[in-house]
């Protein structure tokens, strides 16, 4: 019987790798060329330039105009996008049967969002952590409520 195979997605809105396990008592495999990194420039970087302004309808007051969104978030959300495109595609060649998402509830809400329903379908848990700092050493103690290691 061909064993199962469960991709463990470790992200946050900035770095994301993903894992490998086989089933019970086989621990986890590193895929590295799975890893996926940027570097998120502040949002004062980002929208240096000074907000337009705009005149009341009435008197001679002026105000700044606020972007419509947060770039620093924007880029979070655009990180998420990309790493689910690579599920996705992973997803479209059984790449993986089983998926575990382990991230930020944001991020988690901004990968929920990209997947496909291929991708979607496959979900077998989710964590609400940020666990990218953790070495994959030390990461099994962390997801035992959401796989068996």
């Amino acid at each position: 019987m061909k064993p199962t195979r469960s991709w463990i997605v470790v992200a946050d809105g900035a770095q994301a790798r993903i894992l490998e396990n086989q089933g019970p008592g086989k621990g986890l495999i590193p895929l590295p060329e799975k890893e996926m990194q940027q570097t998120l420039r502040p949002s004062r970087d980002i929208d240096a330039d000074r907000p337009g302004r705009s005149h009341d309808r009435v008197g001679p007051g002026r105000h700044a105009v606020e972007p419509p969104t947060d770039a620093h978030r924007e880029e979070k959300r655009r990180f998420a996008e990309e790493l689910a495109n690579r599920l996705n595609a992973a997803a479209l060649n059984h790449s993986y049967d089983r998926l575990i998402l382990v991230a930020p509830a944001k991020t988690l809400g901004d990968l929920r969002q990209a997947l496909s329903k291929e991708a979607a379908a496959k979900i077998d848990g989710e964590l609400s952590k940020d666990l990218t700092s953790f070495s994959d050493h030390d990461l099994p103690g962390h997801l035992g409520s959401v796989i068996a290691l």
